[in-house]
């Protein structure tokens, strides 16, 4: 025996949920969540095999996800390890039409789906009319006064970059609330719809939502877009505009580097970059 033991197996799946009915993402004792459902069907295709979950971005209540990314980690070694080839059929068989998995694979040695994230794309979308929309209410805030685009985009422009969006976030006790962000721009859409895509290595909690609240603010006049320097600095939740409501912002896509190649073999060694992510949500 050579006493080096083998890697666990780990596996990707991919998973799009309309998160109305959820409590969020991360389980919660007595709650309905998005990890709860997932990892009850996980117990019934896996036949009682142990297994832990891990996500790119634990979404809120209401929140929607389009490119959600879950790592499946077996408990043990398994020889040969279990093939993902019909995971995603038979999961979303038994979650649809809430949660559906459109793709499962084996993932490359020591694939963390949250770690390992370099870019996580939200978009919030916005309806922008007089009359609100039944059939779009579950998907888009519904903002009734005239939006000005371009200032809601010079105010965007501020946050773009490393900052520290203490204004913008709800804070967790000992963890930073400086992030970078990489892209961060509002563009009108058909049928009265304004949408705001904004990317960056990890967001805090509520930050995407505070954002749009703060940009809305700026579109309606009631605050300057140039001011957005301001309330960055003073580091505090009362120098914006709250959140914006969950249901319009979506967990759109999420970005991983390349794995390295080590005699031969695929796997993941990113702990600098695992260091800089580890305040991700």
């Amino acid at each position: 025996m050579s006493g080096v033991l083998a890697p666990l197996p780990v596996f990707r799946l991919d998973v799009s949920y309309d998160g109305a009915g959820f409590h969020g993402y991360a389980r919660q004792p007595g709650l309905r969540t998005v990890q709860g459902e997932l990892e009850e069907a996980l117990s019934r295709i896996l036949r009682g095999t142990g297994f832990s979950t891990e996500a790119a971005g634990r979404t809120d209540a209401g929140v929607h996800a389009r490119g959600q990314v879950v790592g499946v980690t077996l408990d043990e070694p398994r020889e040969p390890p279990p093939l993902p080839r019909r995971w995603a059929s038979s999961l979303t068989k038994l979650l649809s039409p809430e949660i559906v998995v459109f793709r499962a694979e084996r993932a490359p040695d020591g694939f963390s789906a949250r770690f390992d994230a370099v870019r996580r794309t939200y978009r919030y979308r916005i309806l922008n009319r007089e009359f609100p929309d039944p059939l779009r209410r579950g998907i888009a805030w519904h903002v009734k006064h005239p939006l000005d685009v371009e200032a809601m985009n010079r105010a965007a422009e501020f946050l773009v970059g490393e900052r520290d969006f203490a204004s913008f976030c709800r804070r967790a006790e000992g963890r930073s609330t400086v992030r970078t962000v990489e892209r961060a721009e509002w563009s009108p859409r058909p049928d009265d719809m304004l949408r705001l895509e904004i990317s960056a290595s990890a967001f805090c909690h509520q930050m995407v939502r505070s954002i749009a609240a703060w940009s809305v603010e700026a579109g309606r006049g009631r605050r300057p877009p140039d001011s957005t320097p301001e309330v960055l600095r003073a580091r505090d939740r009362a120098a914006a505009a709250g959140a914006a409501p969950p249901h319009g912002l979506t967990l759109w896509q999420v970005d991983y580097r390349p794995p390295v190649r080590m005699d031969g073999v695929a796997g993941y060694n990113a702990r600098a970059v695992r260091e800089r992510n580890r305040n991700d949500i």
